[in-house]
């Protein structure tokens, strides 16, 4: 994680400037009135991760300029991160600090907390770690009352598990997820809310059946199945996959499906060019998909999904890449209409941006 400076003061005309700058970017299409959804203007960063830099006896973390990965920063106060991970981070590491065990070639801690309090920590070695690290370890994890994790190569040492459960109010009441340590959940949980409960206003009376690429442990997948007779999502990430069953069944969720499948070859199957054994019992004839929901890694979507999706009255594109949400609505909006466009501040501070529109066939 590089630094951002966090200045609150100077947010708002910053959230403005995001907005102008989407408005020229997107000036070629006929744009609905810019939907904006603000970030706390601190303590917002649910998950993160710091270097530990040793020197002599001191131990402190370091954050790097952007670009620059030898220009370190020292960090003894970081109003991004959560209260829950701001109110452990210092006094863990100078509990760490008198023990040799725990300290000797520690390179790296993640942390991944939730706004019901939860707190994930993964200690990462550039050593081998064994049970007599476990046992000091376990102090640490009853001190702070959290989850703990060491890692070194090969080696991960579970103390107890290795996620935290979020729980997050949206239109439809409370959800609950799983979200698991080296897998990817929303960094900014409050603007996730707001992105959820964007999605299911924008998607309300789609009716039918959706069908969701890139669904990763259910975030948007869950809540959106109020709108929907089925939902059948895919992901490729074992991990993601398992989460996302989990929290089907936690959230007593019974209209969705996921199957681990890549979203290039699921649009091959809806489209008859192949077959599949894992999608053979999903009754895909059967649904009416009158939506898809995307939502891509930062290279969008490929040309062949692209043309998938088109072939759905209602899209709705969740994009953490401005270009390539551009280069991909270039082609979509021949087929399809914009209705509904917003900007999510994930990262406030920063120059990212998360979008979201909704389009209908023209």
């Amino acid at each position: 994680m590089s630094i951002s400076v966090v200045e609150p003061e100077n947010y708002e005309s910053q959230l403005v400037e995001k907005k102008t700058k989407t408005a020229q970017q997107f000036a070629e299409f006929d744009l609905p009135e810019i939907e904006v959804f603000e970030s706390p203007r601190s303590h917002y960063r649910m998950r993160c991760e710091f270097r530990v830099w040793h020197d002599e006896d001191d131990l402190y973390y370091v954050m790097f300029e952007k670009g620059n990965k030898h220009a370190r920063i020292r960090i003894d106060h970081c109003p991004m991160v959560s209260e829950r991970i701001h109110n452990v981070m210092f006094e863990l590491l100078e509990a760490i600090k008198p023990s040799e065990v725990l300290r000797r070639k520690l390179f790296q801690i993640d942390f991944l907390s939730t706004l019901s309090g939860e707190l994930l920590v993964t200690l990462l070695y550039h050593r081998p770690i064994d049970e007599v690290w476990a046992e000091e370890a376990r102090v640490l994890k009853e001190k702070f009352n959290i989850q703990l994790i060491g890692r070194s190569r090969k080696t991960k040492i579970l103390l107890d598990q290795d996620f935290v459960v979020e729980t997050l109010n949206v239109k439809g009441g409370e959800f609950h997820y799983k979200q698991v340590e080296n897998s990817f959940s929303q960094p900014n949980a409050e603007v996730c809310q707001h992105m959820i409960n964007w999605a299911i206003d924008a998607t309300e009376g789609a009716g039918g059946d959706m069908v969701e690429l890139y669904c990763g442990n259910g975030n948007f997948t869950l809540p959106l199945a109020q709108n929907f007779r089925r939902v059948v999502a895919t992901e490729i990430s074992k991990t993601s996959v398992r989460a996302a069953q989990y929290n089907i069944e936690v959230n007593g969720v019974e209209n969705v499906d996921v199957v681990r499948i890549s979203s290039e070859e699921f649009s091959q199957v809806l489209s008859g060019a192949v077959e599949k054994r894992r999608t053979k019992d999903l009754g895909l004839k059967e649904c009416n998909f009158t939506t898809v929901l995307v939502d891509p890694p930062r290279s969008g979507l490929d040309d062949d999904t692209v043309k998938q999706v088109q072939n759905y009255d209602n899209i709705l594109y969740i994009s953490c890449n401005p270009e390539t949400l551009k280069t991909n609505l270039e082609e979509i909006t021949k087929t399809h209409k914009l209705e509904r466009f917003a900007i999510f501040d994930q990262f406030p501070y920063t120059d990212h941006l998360e979008s979201g529109v909704f389009l209908t066939r023209k």
